[in-house]
């Protein structure tokens, strides 16, 4: 369960710090700030401080700097993730994500851990790791996105006497894994250009796309839609599961999670339908289309219909 929050008494230097979160959030996530609006504030605030903090380590991660300069402040990083956890953070300390972040994990049971998870898997960027097999990249996935849903869960908590609550992590886990390969599969040709690739190489090889993806049209010979297509099952198989979350939250956690993941629902869907878009451009949604998701996540259409066929499947 939650915390209880009460915003009202926040310090305003506190309250500054989550304002620059807010702004970093609103910039720089479109899909995700779209979703965290459908939170009451200090949860939204919360959140909007994970994300700074976590976006502050992907900038690392995807900037110029050399892969020795990127590693030390990486670890940098990590060093005030451990003032953090301490309690040594003023709120008046210079850096506003660290405050926010603090205060956010005061109010909220947050597995702080999970961000050393995230620094890991940006050092693997940093590395320059390739991934043989499904399983091997499922590490990094978990890494970079599954341990952001687990952190997420810290701040949504789970709906008084939901069944299964002890599940919910597990969930959260997947459904960050769902999110990051559908990520993976809207940015493969901008991580071409960065010099990353991040689909399993057995795979690449199984349907002849081992020269990677460069160009605006697939490698020569390649079978790319059955590429892509084989990745959006195993995809649509993780949301699947990963939605089981939602009948464990409360109305505006769960509307919030809806929102998030059915955006990301419609452009695998937008890719299974033409799997060449990716090498073309960036695939989004316009807003229109993200509004009628978060109108069905306000419904709880969602959560119910996930409720009934969780209640289908028991035995």
């Amino acid at each position: 369960m939650t915390r209880t929050v009460d915003t009202t008494q926040t310090p305003p230097p506190v309250q500054a710090a989550y304002g620059y979160c807010e702004t970093v959030t609103a910039r720089q996530a479109r899909n995700f700030a779209y979703g965290i609006r459908l939170l009451p504030a200090g949860k939204r605030q919360a959140m909007s401080a994970l994300y700074a903090f976590s976006r502050r380590v992907d900038d690392i991660g995807d900037g110029s700097l050399a892969p020795d300069v990127k590693r030390r402040r990486l670890e940098a990083t990590r060093d005030v993730l451990d003032r953090i956890r301490r309690g040594a953070v003023d709120e008046d300390d210079t850096d506003p994500v660290a405050v926010a972040l603090a205060d956010a994990a005061r109010r909220f049971p947050l597995p702080l851990e999970g961000l050393d998870e995230l620094i890991d898997g940006v050092l693997m960027d940093v590395r320059g790791r390739t991934y043989e097999t499904w399983d091997d990249l499922k590490v990094y996935c978990r890494c970079v996105a599954g341990a952001i849903g687990r952190l997420s869960l810290g701040v949504f908590g789970t709906a008084p006497g939901a069944r299964d609550a002890e599940r919910a992590p597990e969930y959260a886990d997947t459904l960050g894994l769902a999110l990051q390969l559908t990520n993976i599969l809207r940015d493969l040709r901008e991580d071409a250009a960065n010099g990353r690739s991040y689909l399993p190489a057995e795979e690449l090889a199984k349907f002849g796309c081992s020269d990677g993806f460069r160009g605006a049209t697939p490698p020569p010979g390649a079978d790319f839609a059955g590429l892509v297509h084989h990745e959006v099952r195993r995809a649509r198989a993780l949301f699947a599961q990963g939605y089981r979350l939602l009948p464990l939250l409360d109305r505006r956690s769960g509307a919030c999670v809806a929102a998030m993941a059915g955006i990301y629902r419609r452009l695998l869907d937008r890719i299974e339908r033409d799997p060449g878009a990716v090498l073309r451009g960036r695939v989004s949604l316009p807003g229109r289309e993200k509004a009628y998701v978060a109108v069905r996540g306000l419904s709880g259409l969602d959560a119910r219909t996930v409720a009934r066929r969780t209640e289908g499947t028991r035995p």
